[in-house]
Formats: C-alpha cells, structure tokens, sequence
C-alpha cells in the first residue's frame, strides 16, 4: 500500500537534527523560510525554538495541503483537518500530544497497546520515530477531503523507550 505523500515528506527528514549550541541548522531554518510567519504564525529564527509544527507544515506543505493557522503551535494541529478515531487511524495521521509547557505534533506510523510511534520533528531536537503515551493524545486528524488510507498498524512495544517529553 502506497502511503501518504506527507508522511513521505517526513520521512525522507528522518535524521536532521537541531545544531548543538547557538548555532542553528541551516535545513530547519530553510523550512521555516520556505513556509514563512504568515503559515507559522511567528518569525522562525532559531532551532532551539520548539519546532514540531513547523516540521509538520512542511511535511504536508510538501504534499500541497494547507497547514493549519499558527502552524508552529502543535495544538493548532488539534482542529485541522478532520476528526479520526482512535480505532481507524492509519500511516500519516496527524497526533497531538499534551506534554509539560505546551504541546507536540507528529505522525502515526503505529501502535503498541499503551503508545503510538510517531514521526515528529524536534523529538529529541530532531526528525525521529518515537514512542508516546496514547493518554496523552488529545487529537487524531487526518486532512479533510481526502480519504483515510490503511488502518492501525500494531507494533510490539519490544522495550523501546517511552518518550514524557519531546522537546
């Protein structure tokens, strides 16, 4: 099966990673210069700032879908698109987490029976798939007018570490 064009975008970023100290790195900022503050909703100058939404608009600016006002916020990701279920998520399904000081944004590519893996930017300060509590999901959205492709794909958790906080 043939998956997301977004979720393709994203993983093709898999590795990119913030520059340690104050220097930043020059592929994040390209992103945020590419999507502008109008679609970020602020001036994205350093990668040092939470950075999850920014790499999600990019993801689905890629496919040629609109990403969501303030598309840096990762709760902005909350009301975008349309509502999925729990039991009908599939590859690309756009999570929003709660997490201490805001919130995260990232894709569905599984599930164990308490986490999801999810395809995010600055998890870890960088493009990864990493493995979050389901309690803390507070939306599942796919984009609107566009068909869900797949179903759930079910994953052992196999000891991989559970993330409490992504920034």
């Amino acid at each position: 099966m043939t998956e997301p064009t977004w979720l393709s975008a994203a993983r093709a970023k898999l590795g990119v990673r913030e520059t340690p100290g104050p220097a930043n790195n020059p592929t994040i900022l390209g992103w945020a210069k590419t999507l502008g503050a109008k679609v970020l909703g602020i001036v994205f100058n350093a990668d040092s700032v939470p950075w999850c939404g920014l790499f999600a608009a990019k993801c689905v600016a890629e496919a040629g879908l609109t990403p969501p006002p303030i598309a840096i916020r990762a709760k902005a990701w909350a009301t975008w698109g349309k509502p999925l279920a729990a039991s009908a998520l599939a590859p690309g399904a756009v999570l929003v987490f709660e997490r201490a000081g805001g919130g995260h944004v990232g894709f569905y590519v599984g599930e164990d029976d308490t986490a999801y893996r999810v395809l995010g930017g600055n998890q870890s300060d960088a493009v990864s798939i990493t493995r979050i509590a389901k309690d803390r999901c507070i939306a599942r959205r796919w984009p609107a007018g566009l068909p869900v492709i797949g179903k759930p794909v079910r994953l052992s958790a196999s000891g991989a570490p559970l993330s409490r906080n992504e920034a």
